[in-house]
């Protein structure tokens, strides 16, 4: 079994929610990002959703876009992302790390390069937001060394590309709550719930929902319904004034902490 098959498997057996954060690798600080990795695991993520930076990021609200911007600048790249995860696995070895982003930086790395430095430098999966199913015979060298492709559907995502979806899915399948960018719109939980339980009931693969979720109330609607819950925008925003490994650490607590505590407590 794979790290994230493990993890979603421990999960299950304990009846609880998976937590995914989503942080944008090298910001707020690039010194500090393999402490940050450690602080999201000890304020209880079970999985960790790095964003890869990128020039264009067509996917995100102005969060990340910002803190995407804000590590370009200090010339992070996806050799540093791949250094750091590597510092990470020198001490753990079980959380998951899942790679998002998008296909022109690992189109320029080359796709049989990467998928060899990726996996030897413990990385457990890629999302690729501009690679739909339909092209994601790119990938293939990547999920021949191992690595799972994570594919999202959302509220316009048809029944039959939905079933689809669901026969390809590895790792989990990402289930994007709203048309729209991370970080935007209110969440319609009632709608949500329908379409995850139809996902589930097709897909071999655990469901987690992101976009649109910001604090522990939202988490735990999600939570009563899907495999997992991500969350993104509302941390990177917390993160984005830190100022040391201390404060990152101290916020990543204040912020993930109590969610983790009311997931448990669902």
């Amino acid at each position: 079994m794979s790290r994230i098959e493990r993890r979603f498997a421990a999960l299950k057996a304990a009846g609880r929610t998976g937590l995914i954060p989503f942080v944008t690798a090298g910001d707020p600080s690039p010194d500090d990002m393999v402490p940050m990795l450690h602080a999201l695991v000890a304020a209880g993520a079970d999985v960790i959703e790095l964003g890869v930076p990128f020039s264009d990021p067509m996917a995100d609200g102005p969060v990340i876009q910002h803190a995407s911007e804000r590590a370009i600048a200090k010339g992070v790249g996806l050799h540093n992302v791949l250094a750091w995860v590597a510092a990470f696995r020198e001490t753990d070895d079980e959380t998951p790390i899942v790679l998002m982003g998008y296909l022109n930086p690992i189109e320029m790395y080359g796709y049989e390069e990467f998928a060899e430095d990726a996996v030897e430098k413990g990385v457990d999966g890629v999302l690729m937001v501009d690679c739909p199913l339909e092209e994601s015979h790119v990938l293939a060298p990547l999920r021949a060394a191992g690595l799972d492709q994570i594919l999202l559907a959302s509220p316009t995502t048809t029944a039959a590309r939905l079933t689809a979806l669901s026969e390809a899915a590895a790792g989990f399948l990402y289930y994007v709550s709203f048309a729209g960018i991370t970080g935007a719109a209110q969440l319609s939980t009632g709608d949500i719930a329908e379409r995850v339980a139809g996902i589930r009931a097709k897909s071999k693969a655990p469901v987690a929902v992101g976009f649109g979720v910001r604090d522990a109330a939202s988490a735990v609607a999600i939570g009563a319904f899907a495999d997992a819950v991500v969350i993104g925008s509302a941390l990177v925003d917390r993160l984005s004034g830190a100022t040391s490994a201390d404060d990152l650490a101290g916020r990543a607590h204040e912020f993930l902490a109590p969610i983790r505590a009311a997931l448990d407590a669902r």
